[in-house]
């Protein structure tokens, strides 16, 4: 799986990792409980330190994307993962909203467009 990664350059190398790791998770190629490749293995196929993917797993564990258990690997803990995904999902959309209020649209407006989104007609 990880052997299909590219890195752009753009950020520091362990966090495009971390990345790529929570679009397998959240897009299910990863699902809860799935063990994820070893350190070793992944920094052997990337061609990176050791210690990239280190850290790119620890952040992943910061963000309640997996759980790290000493001697026994990472895991994914998929239903976390989602939950503060759509948690994050749903501040942006709330920002977003308040954008539209203070930029003058009207509260009839949001509902005629969130109607439309989910195909409901009066």
């Amino acid at each position: 799986m990880s052997n299909i990664l590219n890195f752009s350059g753009k950020q520091d190398v362990y966090v495009e990792l971390a990345e790529r790791y929570k679009q397998y998770i959240l897009s299910g190629i990863y699902k809860n409980g799935d063990k994820l490749p070893s350190v070793r293995v992944v920094a052997t196929e990337l061609s990176v330190n050791p210690n990239t993917v280190a850290k790119a797993y620890a952040l992943l564990e910061s963000e309640g994307y997996i759980v790290a258990l000493p001697k026994k690997g990472a895991y994914v803990v998929y239903e976390q993962a989602v939950a503060s995904n759509r948690s994050s999902k749903n501040a942006e959309l709330v920002r977003a909203m308040n954008e539209a209020r203070e930029n003058g649209t009207a509260y009839d407006e949001i509902i005629t467009l969130v109607k439309e989104v989910y195909g409901v007609n009066d």
